[in-house]
């Protein structure tokens, strides 16, 4: 790992970064505060005036009992999928494949480190980055329930849940990362690096609108997360943190010794 392009990755992106983690804030804060602990079904009694469909593919079709299966409802079964996809994205494209793209990784490559650990650095940002933005969404969850609704906020399994939300991330940014090291030019990286993990994303979407569509959770990433199973104890977090460790390792991994070995046009 090389600091100095730590330090100069940190000060190029952190305006990204508090965007999306004030975003995260915002809604974070906005649904916690609409938790009625005297009156739980108005949530769900306002869900029914909208179109069965649309509440169907945001997930918001199961029933809350409590803050936490509140929160993982109608905050983990959608907002907190799309806004980190997004902002793995446009991370891991503004770090590999922007800048070969431009020109501007061959004066990375100019100075005396080697690929590997070029490379390396900013596989390690975006891990960092990705958990840090997951961190302290955690910090503000718990700061937020507990000052709301002291004592009402399970924490250990609101802990859980979003350890299975930042492994589920890790590995959507290294299928990201990945196709930013293999192609030159920015607009393949993104149709292959941005387009898979929306397609899961979509795919799911589809999934939960309806029983016909079952056989598609074969294809998405996501059926191995469903927050309300996890919140409940149906769904193992460790294994299916396994396998999105095993995902993120191969990736990563793949992607840092592609980008060694490969010709760069620059």
């Amino acid at each position: 790992m090389n600091f100095a392009l730590f330090k100069s990755t940190v000060k190029s992106n952190w305006i990204l970064f508090v965007i999306f983690l004030a975003v995260l804030f915002m809604y974070m804060s906005i649904i916690i505060s609409m938790y009625d602990p005297e009156n739980i079904e108005a949530m769900a009694l306002y869900l029914e005036t909208l179109p069965q469909g649309m509440v169907d593919a945001f997930g918001y079709n199961a029933t809350a009992t409590d803050l936490v299966s509140f929160i993982g409802l109608y905050f983990y079964g959608f907002i907190v999928l799309l806004f980190p996809l997004i902002f793995c994205i446009v991370l891991t494209n503004r770090l590999v494949a922007a800048l070969v793209d431009r020109g501007s990784m061959a004066y990375l490559l100019a100075t005396p480190n080697t690929r590997i650990k070029i490379i390396t650095t900013q596989a390690i940002f975006v891990i960092i980055a990705v958990s840090l933005l997951l961190f302290l969404n955690t910090l503000a969850g718990i700061a937020m329930c507990e000052g709301l609704f002291p004592g009402e906020l399970d924490i250990p399994v609101y802990l859980k849940l979003n350890f299975a939300t930042l492994m589920l991330t890790t590995a959507i940014s290294s299928i990201s990362f990945f196709f930013s090291c293999i192609f030159n030019e920015s607009k393949y990286a993104l149709a292959f690096g941005a387009g898979l993990p929306i397609l899961f994303f979509v795919i799911n979407m589809v999934r939960n609108i309806g029983s016909n569509s079952e056989w598609l959770k074969y294809l998405t990433i996501y059926t191995l997360y469903d927050p309300q199973q996890i919140l409940s104890g149906e769904q193992s977090v460790l294994m299916i943190s396994l396998v999105f460790g095993v995902i993120t390792l191969v990736l990563y991994t793949g992607g840092i010794v592609i980008f060694s070995r490969r010709n760069l046009y620059l």
